[in-house]
Protein backbone atom coordinates (compact mmCIF):
# COMPACT_ATOMS: atom_id res chain seq x y z
CA UNK A 1 0.00 0.00 0.00
CA UNK A 2 1.43 3.10 -1.14
CA UNK A 3 0.97 5.70 1.84
CA UNK A 4 0.80 9.91 0.64
CA UNK A 5 3.57 10.69 3.73
CA UNK A 6 5.82 13.88 3.94
CA UNK A 7 9.60 13.32 3.77
CA UNK A 8 9.65 15.77 7.18
CA UNK A 9 7.82 16.06 10.15
CA UNK A 10 7.51 19.58 12.27
CA UNK A 11 7.31 18.59 16.56
CA UNK A 12 5.98 21.90 18.31
CA UNK A 13 6.41 20.30 22.02
CA UNK A 14 3.72 21.71 24.64
CA UNK A 15 5.40 19.67 27.06
CA UNK A 16 6.43 22.65 29.52
CA UNK A 17 3.20 24.85 29.07
CA UNK A 18 0.69 22.29 28.49
CA UNK A 19 2.13 19.33 29.82
CA UNK A 20 2.58 20.63 33.20
CA UNK A 21 -0.05 22.78 33.79
CA UNK A 22 -2.67 19.98 35.19
CA UNK A 23 -0.03 18.75 37.56
CA UNK A 24 -1.02 18.34 41.14
CA UNK A 25 2.69 18.91 42.37
CA UNK A 26 4.43 22.17 41.56
CA UNK A 27 7.67 21.86 39.27
CA UNK A 28 10.50 24.07 40.66
CA UNK A 29 11.33 26.69 38.33
CA UNK A 30 14.96 25.82 38.22
CA UNK A 31 13.57 22.38 36.87
CA UNK A 32 11.35 23.55 34.02
CA UNK A 33 14.17 25.78 32.72
CA UNK A 34 16.57 22.72 32.63
CA UNK A 35 13.53 20.48 31.15
CA UNK A 36 13.11 23.33 28.37
CA UNK A 37 16.83 23.95 27.64
CA UNK A 38 17.33 20.34 27.23
CA UNK A 39 14.61 19.61 25.03
CA UNK A 40 15.93 22.42 22.79
CA UNK A 41 18.71 20.25 22.69
CA UNK A 42 17.03 17.14 22.50
CA UNK A 43 16.93 19.04 18.90
CA UNK A 44 12.87 20.74 19.03
CA UNK A 45 12.99 23.62 17.64
CA UNK A 46 9.07 25.07 18.54
CA UNK A 47 7.85 24.86 22.00
CA UNK A 48 5.33 26.23 24.15
CA UNK A 49 7.36 27.44 27.32
CA UNK A 50 4.45 28.43 29.51
CA UNK A 51 1.53 30.29 29.91
CA UNK A 52 0.35 34.17 31.49
CA UNK A 53 -2.63 32.95 33.59
CA UNK A 54 -4.05 34.04 36.36
CA UNK A 55 -1.70 31.75 38.95
CA UNK A 56 -4.89 31.52 41.10
CA UNK A 57 -6.29 29.29 38.84
CA UNK A 58 -3.64 27.81 37.77
CA UNK A 59 -0.59 27.87 40.35
CA UNK A 60 1.90 25.54 38.06
CA UNK A 61 2.51 28.81 35.59
CA UNK A 62 3.15 31.02 38.58
CA UNK A 63 6.62 31.54 37.18
CA UNK A 64 6.06 32.37 34.13
CA UNK A 65 7.74 35.57 33.85
CA UNK A 66 11.10 33.86 35.04
CA UNK A 67 10.82 31.14 32.76
CA UNK A 68 10.59 33.48 29.56
CA UNK A 69 13.09 35.58 30.77
CA UNK A 70 15.72 32.82 31.13
CA UNK A 71 14.75 30.45 28.29
CA UNK A 72 14.07 32.60 25.21
CA UNK A 73 16.46 32.28 22.48
CA UNK A 74 17.34 32.98 18.72
CA UNK A 75 17.29 29.65 17.52
CA UNK A 76 13.54 28.12 18.59
CA UNK A 77 10.27 30.01 18.15
CA UNK A 78 9.26 30.13 22.01
CA UNK A 79 5.62 30.31 22.20
CA UNK A 80 3.87 31.71 25.00
CA UNK A 81 -0.29 31.38 26.12
CA UNK A 82 -1.93 34.28 27.00
CA UNK A 83 -5.84 33.87 27.13
CA UNK A 84 -6.80 37.72 27.04
CA UNK A 85 -6.13 41.55 27.63
CA UNK A 86 -4.11 40.85 30.76
CA UNK A 87 -1.97 37.88 29.65
CA UNK A 88 -0.88 39.76 26.37
CA UNK A 89 0.20 42.65 28.50
CA UNK A 90 2.13 40.56 30.29
CA UNK A 91 3.81 39.22 27.43
CA UNK A 92 4.94 42.76 25.92
CA UNK A 93 6.96 43.28 29.33
CA UNK A 94 9.13 40.11 27.74
CA UNK A 95 11.05 39.71 24.66
CA UNK A 96 8.67 36.78 23.41
CA UNK A 97 7.55 37.49 19.85
CA UNK A 98 5.42 34.26 19.45
CA UNK A 99 1.88 34.24 21.48
CA UNK A 100 -1.05 31.41 21.43
CA UNK A 101 -4.40 32.50 21.88
CA UNK A 102 -7.34 29.72 22.53
CA UNK A 103 -10.96 29.20 22.14
CA UNK A 104 -13.00 26.59 22.28
CA UNK A 105 -15.98 25.55 19.91
CA UNK A 106 -17.67 24.33 22.54
CA UNK A 107 -19.81 27.00 24.09
CA UNK A 108 -19.75 24.95 27.23
CA UNK A 109 -16.28 24.09 27.49
CA UNK A 110 -15.49 27.64 26.67
CA UNK A 111 -17.60 29.06 29.44
CA UNK A 112 -16.20 26.82 32.20
CA UNK A 113 -12.48 27.16 30.82
CA UNK A 114 -12.65 31.04 30.31
CA UNK A 115 -16.10 32.02 31.70
CA UNK A 116 -17.19 33.05 28.27
CA UNK A 117 -19.23 32.08 25.62
CA UNK A 118 -17.26 31.19 22.27
CA UNK A 119 -18.41 34.21 20.33
CA UNK A 120 -17.40 36.69 23.14
CA UNK A 121 -14.43 35.10 23.31
CA UNK A 122 -13.15 35.87 19.70
CA UNK A 123 -15.31 39.84 20.49
CA UNK A 124 -11.93 40.26 22.63
CA UNK A 125 -9.82 38.23 20.61
CA UNK A 126 -10.84 40.08 17.73
CA UNK A 127 -8.74 43.40 18.67
CA UNK A 128 -6.09 41.69 20.36
CA UNK A 129 -5.21 39.41 17.06
CA UNK A 130 -5.06 43.00 14.99
CA UNK A 131 -2.48 44.21 17.87
CA UNK A 132 -0.34 41.71 17.79
CA UNK A 133 -0.13 41.39 14.30
CA UNK A 134 0.76 45.42 14.17
CA UNK A 135 3.59 44.62 16.53
CA UNK A 136 4.93 41.77 14.16
CA UNK A 137 3.98 38.97 16.69
CA UNK A 138 3.89 35.14 15.32
CA UNK A 139 -0.16 34.72 16.35
CA UNK A 140 -0.65 31.01 17.13
CA UNK A 141 -4.90 29.81 17.36
CA UNK A 142 -5.44 27.23 19.38
CA UNK A 143 -8.93 25.75 18.62
CA UNK A 144 -10.13 23.28 21.32
CA UNK A 145 -12.87 20.35 21.66
CA UNK A 146 -12.71 20.75 17.77
CA UNK A 147 -13.91 16.77 17.49
CA UNK A 148 -15.40 16.26 20.88
CA UNK A 149 -16.72 18.13 24.18
CA UNK A 150 -17.06 16.43 27.61
CA UNK A 151 -20.14 18.64 28.25
CA UNK A 152 -22.13 19.15 24.72
CA UNK A 153 -20.42 15.48 23.37
CA UNK A 154 -19.88 15.71 19.40
CA UNK A 155 -18.76 18.93 17.87
CA UNK A 156 -20.50 19.27 14.39
CA UNK A 157 -17.20 19.94 11.44
CA UNK A 158 -19.27 22.59 10.24
CA UNK A 159 -18.92 24.62 13.37
CA UNK A 160 -15.21 23.77 13.78
CA UNK A 161 -14.44 25.05 10.39
CA UNK A 162 -16.28 28.41 10.95
CA UNK A 163 -14.50 29.05 14.24
CA UNK A 164 -11.44 28.76 12.05
CA UNK A 165 -12.26 30.53 9.57
CA UNK A 166 -12.85 33.29 11.90
CA UNK A 167 -9.73 32.92 13.21
CA UNK A 168 -7.72 33.28 9.73
CA UNK A 169 -9.84 36.22 8.38
CA UNK A 170 -8.45 37.67 11.84
CA UNK A 171 -5.16 37.05 10.46
CA UNK A 172 -3.64 34.55 12.79
CA UNK A 173 -0.53 32.71 11.40
CA UNK A 174 -1.51 29.10 13.20
CA UNK A 175 -3.89 26.36 13.73
CA UNK A 176 -3.54 24.14 16.13
CA UNK A 177 -6.86 21.84 16.40
CA UNK A 178 -7.31 19.95 19.05
CA UNK A 179 -9.13 16.39 20.19
CA UNK A 180 -9.15 17.59 23.61
CA UNK A 181 -10.64 14.65 24.91
CA UNK A 182 -8.52 12.69 23.22
CA UNK A 183 -12.12 10.89 21.62
CA UNK A 184 -11.30 11.34 17.69
CA UNK A 185 -11.02 8.22 15.59
CA UNK A 186 -8.87 8.16 12.64
CA UNK A 187 -11.42 8.70 10.03
CA UNK A 188 -12.67 11.50 11.83
CA UNK A 189 -9.11 13.07 12.49
CA UNK A 190 -8.78 12.27 8.36
CA UNK A 191 -12.07 14.02 7.25
CA UNK A 192 -11.50 17.33 9.79
CA UNK A 193 -7.98 17.94 8.69
CA UNK A 194 -8.88 17.20 5.32
CA UNK A 195 -11.31 19.81 5.05
CA UNK A 196 -9.08 22.05 7.14
CA UNK A 197 -6.24 22.01 4.22
CA UNK A 198 -8.38 22.42 1.48
CA UNK A 199 -10.13 25.38 2.96
CA UNK A 200 -7.05 27.16 4.36
CA UNK A 201 -4.16 26.27 1.77
CA UNK A 202 -1.94 29.04 3.02
CA UNK A 203 -2.65 28.98 6.82
CA UNK A 204 0.20 26.92 9.29
CA UNK A 205 -1.81 23.66 10.55
CA UNK A 206 -1.33 21.66 13.48
CA UNK A 207 -2.93 18.50 14.90
CA UNK A 208 -3.36 18.32 18.96
CA UNK A 209 -4.34 14.84 19.93
CA UNK A 210 -4.56 13.66 23.63
CA UNK A 211 -3.96 9.70 24.54
CA UNK A 212 -7.02 9.41 26.55
CA UNK A 213 -8.48 6.16 24.78
CA UNK A 214 -4.85 5.28 22.95
CA UNK A 215 -5.98 6.58 19.76
CA UNK A 216 -3.11 9.22 19.00
CA UNK A 217 -0.50 7.57 17.22
CA UNK A 218 -3.80 6.17 14.58
CA UNK A 219 -4.81 10.00 14.72
CA UNK A 220 -1.65 11.05 13.48
CA UNK A 221 -1.16 8.64 10.90
CA UNK A 222 -4.61 9.54 9.46
CA UNK A 223 -3.58 13.18 9.41
CA UNK A 224 -0.11 12.66 7.90
CA UNK A 225 -2.51 11.45 5.10
CA UNK A 226 -4.61 14.47 4.67
CA UNK A 227 -1.41 16.35 4.51
CA UNK A 228 -0.84 17.55 7.76
CA UNK A 229 3.53 17.62 8.65
CA UNK A 230 2.60 19.65 12.33
CA UNK A 231 2.42 18.23 15.32
CA UNK A 232 1.69 19.07 18.75
CA UNK A 233 3.10 16.60 21.87
CA UNK A 234 4.41 16.41 24.86
CA UNK A 235 7.86 14.88 25.84
CA UNK A 236 6.05 12.40 28.44
CA UNK A 237 2.69 12.15 26.88
CA UNK A 238 2.47 15.09 30.06
CA UNK A 239 -0.82 16.52 29.81
CA UNK A 240 -4.67 16.94 30.34
CA UNK A 241 -7.35 19.09 31.07
CA UNK A 242 -8.53 20.83 34.37
CA UNK A 243 -11.95 21.47 32.83
CA UNK A 244 -12.21 18.71 30.57
CA UNK A 245 -12.67 15.69 33.18
CA UNK A 246 -10.92 12.57 32.05
CA UNK A 247 -8.91 13.46 29.66
CA UNK A 248 -5.06 11.79 29.75
CA UNK A 249 -2.12 13.38 28.39
CA UNK A 250 -1.04 14.68 24.70
CA UNK A 251 0.57 12.38 22.09
CA UNK A 252 3.93 11.18 23.98
CA UNK A 253 6.59 13.10 21.96
CA UNK A 254 8.93 10.20 22.35
CA UNK A 255 6.40 7.68 20.78
CA UNK A 256 5.34 9.95 17.99
CA UNK A 257 9.31 10.94 16.98
CA UNK A 258 10.16 7.14 17.29
CA UNK A 259 7.12 5.96 14.81
CA UNK A 260 7.69 8.45 12.46
CA UNK A 261 11.71 7.82 12.24
CA UNK A 262 10.49 4.44 11.85
CA UNK A 263 8.30 5.35 8.72
CA UNK A 264 11.48 7.26 7.18
CA UNK A 265 10.23 10.58 7.86
CA UNK A 266 12.63 13.25 9.41
CA UNK A 267 11.99 14.85 12.60
CA UNK A 268 15.10 16.59 13.49
CA UNK A 269 14.65 14.74 17.20
CA UNK A 270 17.02 12.87 19.16
CA UNK A 271 15.42 10.06 21.03
CA UNK A 272 17.77 10.13 23.70
CA UNK A 273 18.41 13.56 24.26
CA UNK A 274 14.72 13.45 24.99
CA UNK A 275 14.71 10.79 27.46
CA UNK A 276 17.34 13.03 29.43
CA UNK A 277 14.76 15.76 29.06
CA UNK A 278 12.00 13.70 30.47
CA UNK A 279 14.34 12.09 33.80
CA UNK A 280 14.94 15.68 34.98
CA UNK A 281 11.20 16.60 34.89
CA UNK A 282 9.95 12.89 36.27
CA UNK A 283 11.44 13.37 39.75
CA UNK A 284 9.20 15.64 40.42
CA UNK A 285 5.55 14.77 38.96
CA UNK A 286 2.95 13.20 40.51
CA UNK A 287 2.10 10.52 37.72
CA UNK A 288 4.11 7.72 36.18
CA UNK A 289 5.28 8.48 32.40
CA UNK A 290 3.46 6.05 30.52
CA UNK A 291 4.98 6.57 27.02
CA UNK A 292 5.53 2.59 25.08
CA UNK A 293 8.84 4.20 24.08
CA UNK A 294 9.76 5.40 27.64
CA UNK A 295 9.39 2.58 29.60
CA UNK A 296 10.83 0.35 27.10
CA UNK A 297 13.80 2.67 27.25
CA UNK A 298 14.14 2.47 31.08
CA UNK A 299 13.93 -1.51 31.28
CA UNK A 300 16.51 -1.40 28.58
CA UNK A 301 19.20 0.67 30.54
Amino acid sequence: MMLNLPNKVTIIEVGPRDGLQNEKLFVPTEIKKKFINELKNAGLQELELTSFVSPKWVPQMGDAAEIVRDCLDVNTRNIVLAPNRRGIDRVYMTECNAVAIFVGVSNTFNKKNINKTTADSMTELKHLIAELKAKNYFVRACISTAFYCPYEGRINEIDTLTLCREFVERGVDELSVADTIGMAAPNEAYSLFSKLKTAFPEIVLTAHFHDTRKLALANILATLQAGIDRFDTSAGGLGGCPFAPGAAGNAATEDVVYMLERMGIRTGVDLNKLVSAIEIVRPHLSRQIESGYFKLHAQMV
